[in-house]
């Protein structure tokens, strides 16, 4: 646990030098100040990027959620041949280097219009972030007793409805850990939209992180980028420490029987 904080703390120690302190080694700032925070908002590159990532966050998890636990329903509740043949050619889709499909997904992107746009991103995005989802969700459906569904059959209910009224409720914690790692997934993905993008109306923010000037495009970046990135990561840090509980339960559902 040292290990992975001694950067996360060299990145908020950094974060918060100025001027000549940037060039220093001490393990905390001489005349720590908050400049860097400021410039890095009233960067306005920064505050569009922000608002870019989480739209196409948003849209991406929304969407992984939707389709993944529908194909995860089915994977886990109908009589499928090579049902797990079948889970593991979805899995399969994330194991393709995302280097290899950018710079083709990049020609095919400019010429259907997609290129430097949001939408372009979450499609992309969708496509990484979706066998994950149904590979969560799928362990989570498996854990629901059949004989509810059963009795909702009885009682007259569609197999659609039994889905979303009597299922779906059911799988709250699951579909909740999914969408956590989904979010993070799709908010931490630099490479897609470095290529995909072009201007700050469509780039996210590790893209804009990563062509950060800061107060001015003369100055040395060091302490503005260090600044932005500790703002885009204590939220994610927040947000796993709180649903902790539930990521492991996820990642761990289905792996033991009983």
């Amino acid at each position: 646990m040292i290990v992975s904080l001694i950067p996360f703390y060299w990145l908020i120690n950094t974060s918060f030098k100025v001027g000549g302190g940037l060039s220093s080694a001490a393990l905390w700032p001489e005349n720590p100040s908050v400049q860097n925070y400021i410039d890095v908002f009233r960067n306005a590159k920064f505050v569009l990027a922000l608002r870019n990532s989480l739209v196409v966050s948003v849209a991406t998890t929304f969407f992984a959620l939707l389709f993944g636990a529908t194909a995860a329903y089915a994977l886990a509740r109908l009589p499928l041949k090579r049902r797990g043949m079948i889970l593991t050619l979805v899995l399969s889709v994330t194991t393709f280097p995302v280097i290899a499909i950018a710079a083709p997904m990049f020609n095919l992107w400019s010429q259907l219009g997609l290129y430097n746009t949001l939408l372009g991103l979450i499609i992309p995005k969708l496509t990484f972030t979706l066998p994950l989802a149904i590979f969560t969700l799928t362990s989570f459906f498996r854990e629901i007793p059949t004989e509810l569904e059963e009795a909702a059959s009885i009682d007259g209910s569609s197999p659609a409805r039994t889905f979303w009224q009597v299922i779906l409720p059911l799988a709250v914690p699951g579909i909740v850990t999914t969408g956590i790692l989904v979010f993070i997934a799709s908010w931490n993905e630099f490479l897609l939209p470095a290529t995909l993008t072009s201007t700050p109306d469509a780039q996210t923010i590790p893209v804009a992180i990563a062509f950060f000037t800061g107060a001015s495009e003369f100055d040395i970046p060091t302490g503005t980028i260090s600044a932005a990135s500790v703002l885009v990561t204590i939220p994610l840090l927040v947000g796993v420490m709180i649903f902790q509980k539930r990521i492991v339960s996820g990642l761990t559902s289905g792996a033991v029987k009983g």
